[in-house]
């Protein structure tokens, strides 16, 4: 379930939207269901709408009790008013309620007195409630008088029922999309995602720490630093120096929540760099598929001529998932894995070292196996979602200009599968990699049972909602909810992210339904040949640009590509404008001149380049290289907020 502790919750949705199968899943396991019909039987000879009918009757559980209200709409009000604290009632729906009080059968009526009743009997009523209704507001206005006071009253009812509900729930296309819940019920309505933290929601959700001592559990890990900081050179207009979105999640009490406005890259550098690029003085064709790579800098540095990366974070998330999704790997190899990243040694630290990137190893929350029960308790949930963000947000501060995400754990991919099975409709068998041993064997017995957990945790979840925090709690587990964090505080810090095997991808997915903007912040060098990578990338649109096959464990892939990437950037950043384009005579002197009689001149080609001369300056770098690591490379030895 999407939002704990309600006590009535108000479900809307389009037609053929799905909203009564997601109501229905929110009532399934409660003992006791009361399930209130309100729409008319209707004209008898209409057999469509008797079929709708009778598909509702058919998906109700026989443990259930039916109870109509069509003869007078006031009855509901008594219903409610009447039920028993340990009874859940399930109202569809409100469309039909009003269809009713507006029949000429019960008029006149005072349709706002009658509104008004429901909303009181819904904030009074001692059990839990859930009711379904039409939302109507984002279509036409009828065009005949009956049709505007039908969309007029139910309009105004769907008002008067969400403000007195805990939460309200939004279908789309079968998609949940929560409007309010119960840690912001109390807050003013308002488009804003920045709230003041009341003293009943900082608790548990978006406690400040500025005014208290930090405590283990939210200090964030040392930064490992492989080489020596070099101070960045001030230039002006660098983009570097650009202002960042700062939203702060331990000063603010930032809540995470679906539908956060987070910013977009630049619309407009991105094209403006990559046309640049055909103007430029190359011997061929140009730069390829890497174009990609100079459009996307560009957006994100908000400049058509972006700089390359100096200051990269990579952020290797540890963290195991028990069950059958472990299978076929070897006990504490994770860790052991996460130990040598630790002490600059192993793969990951190696390449790190080389491209003069800083390393921090996370340790997330360990998950529970998912075949038999939820990864992850949602509170756990909502600390690894601010603790990730909180990891961008650091980054940032440190100037970081691009982070790296890659992952180390046991069950992984499997975990990434069933993710992808519950946001892409994806089958568990096509998206999960071949087990490979320690000794280059493949382990089809193993991959069988990560298959088999991954079907088990699907058919478990099959009635849960579908919300990006549920399948975070379902599924995904702490390496993915920590990662979806970093995704989104590097969204709202303006940082790019290069994303790099399963568990980026699969936070990318979940991403979606908390801020869209995100994945317009990723760039995806290579798929590693993982299938849920290749799956995950073309639903977010993340075309990779190379095709390594290398298979060194998450992030290893991105940091080989890093160099390319860089050089690409500092070669679109320094060539010079073709002469052709450039508007001005740059043709060669020693060509086009006649040879000076002058004694004292020389051939500039047979002499010693001019140090003061513009054309014969030596070349510098567009940023800092693998030696020059930004300004985040300051040793960390901790982090304290406030």
């Amino acid at each position: 379930m999407s939002v704990d502790g309600w006590n009535t919750v108000l479900v809307l949705g389009g037609i053929r939207s799905g909203k009564s199968e997601f109501a229905e899943s929110l009532v399934t396991d409660a003992p006791v269901v009361r399930y209130v019909a309100t729409a008319p039987e209707g004209d008898p000879e209409d057999t469509e709408w008797a079929t709708r009918l009778a598909a509702h009757r058919a998906r109700r559980p026989g443990s259930w009790t039916t109870e109509e209200t069509t003869e007078d709409p006031r009855r509901l009000a008594d219903v409610l008013e009447s039920a028993e604290p340990n009874e859940m009632l399930l109202v569809d729906d409100l469309g039909g309620w009003v269809t009713v009080l507006l029949d000429p059968d019960h008029q006149p009526a005072d349709d706002v007195a009658t509104i008004a009743e429901l909303a009181e009997a819904i904030r009074g009523c001692a059990a839990r409630v859930v009711l379904v209704s039409p939302e109507v507001g984002l279509s036409l206005v009828p065009t005949t008088p009956l049709g505007r006071a039908f969309t007029d009253a139910l309009g105004a009812a769907n008002r008067a029922v969400a403000d007195a509900c805990d939460a309200v729930v939004l279908v789309v296309a079968g998609q949940p999309v929560w409007l309010k819940s119960v840690a912001t019920a109390t807050e003013p309505s308002a488009p804003v995602t920045v709230t003041a933290p009341t003293a009943a929601a900082t608790a548990p959700v978006v406690a400040s720490l500025a005014d208290t001592e930090p405590t283990p559990e939210v200090q964030l890990p040392d930064v490992l630093t492989p080489t020596p900081p070099a101070a960045p050179r001030a230039e002006p207009g660098n983009p570097w120096a650009a202002p960042t979105m700062a939203l702060p999640m331990v000063s603010t009490g930032l809540v995470i929540q679906p539908g956060m406005e987070l910013p977009m890259p630049d619309e407009y550098a991105g094209p403006q760099a990559v046309d640049r690029l055909a103007t430029l003085d190359v011997p061929g064709a140009g730069l390829g598929v890497l174009d990609r790579v100079v459009g996307f800098a560009a957006a994100t540095q908000g400049t058509s001529t972006p700089a390359a990366w100096g200051s990269v974070r990579v952020l290797l998330l540890h963290g195991d998932h028990a069950g059958g999704a472990a299978a076929g790997t070897v006990a504490g190899e994770s860790a052991r894995r996460a130990a040598q990243a630790r002490a600059g040694q192993g793969a990951l630290a190696r390449l790190a070292a080389e491209s003069g990137a800083s390393l921090q190893v996370v340790d997330t929350p360990a998950s529970a196996p998912i075949e038999d029960q939820p990864a992850l308790a949602p509170e756990q949930v909502e600390s690894a979602l601010r603790y990730g963000w909180r990891l961008a947000e650091q980054a940032a501060d440190a100037g970081v200009q691009l982070l790296v995400l890659g992952a180390c754990g046991a069950g992984t991919e499997a975990a990434a599968a069933a993710v992808l099975a519950a946001t892409a409709g994806a089958e568990p068998p096509a998206v999960l990699g071949r087990v490979i041993t320690d000794s280059g064997e493949i382990d089809d017995a193993a991959w069988m049972i990560r298959c088999a957990a991954v079907r088990d945790a699907l058919h478990r979840t099959r009635r849960s909602s579908r919300g990006a925090k549920d399948i975070l709690a379902e599924l995904g587990g702490g390496d993915v909810a920590v990662a979806t964090g970093v995704l989104l505080g590097a969204t709202a810090r303006r940082v790019p992210v290069l994303l790099d095997g399963p568990v980026g991808l699969a936070a990318g997915m979940v991403s979606r339904d908390l801020a869209g903007q995100a994945r317009h912040w990723c760039l995806l060098a290579d798929h590693g040949g993982h299938p849920a990578v290749r799956l995950a990338a073309d639903v977010l649109g993340l075309t990779p640009l190379l095709d390594l096959r290398m298979d060194l464990g998450e992030g290893a892939n991105a940091l080989v590509a890093l160099p390319l990437l860089r050089s690409v950037l500092a070669l679109s950043a320094t060539l010079p404008v073709h002469p052709s384009l450039a508007g001005t005579d740059d043709t060669d002197p020693a060509v086009d001149e006649p040879e000076s009689t002058d004694p004292s001149y020389a051939d500039p080609d047979l002499t010693e380049p001019d140090s003061t001369g513009p054309d014969f300056a030596e070349p510098e770098p567009a940023g800092p290289g693998p030696a020059s690591t930004g300004a985040d490379e300051q040793p960390a030895t901790g982090w304290r907020a406030g």
